[in-house]
């Protein structure tokens, strides 16, 4: 069974998608540089190139089923301070 439900097919994708983001944060610190170092012409290439990725990702992260929600947590007592005398 190597389909699209295949567990490592779906972490596959999520470290996939996990690196795109890492990339598109690479990829916007670059632009703010630019934008800082008031080299628009390299901002404007960044720029393009952040949205074909944004794309990208948002299409990736749309094949994906949503991750289950997290456990709640097991609740748990507080030990009281004792008073000084």
């Amino acid at each position: 069974m190597t389909g699209a439900s295949d567990p490592s097919c779906i972490a596959a994708q999520r470290a996939r998608l996990a690196e795109m983001e890492r990339q598109l944060a690479r990829l916007r610190e670059r632009y703010d540089l630019s934008m800082n170092a008031f080299k628009f012409e390299a901002a404007r290439a960044l720029h393009i190139r952040i949205e074909a990725a944004e794309r990208e990702r948002r299409l990736l992260a749309e094949t994906l089923p949503p991750l289950p929600p997290p456990a709640p947590a097991s609740p748990y007592a507080v030990a009281r301070r004792r008073r000084r005398r």
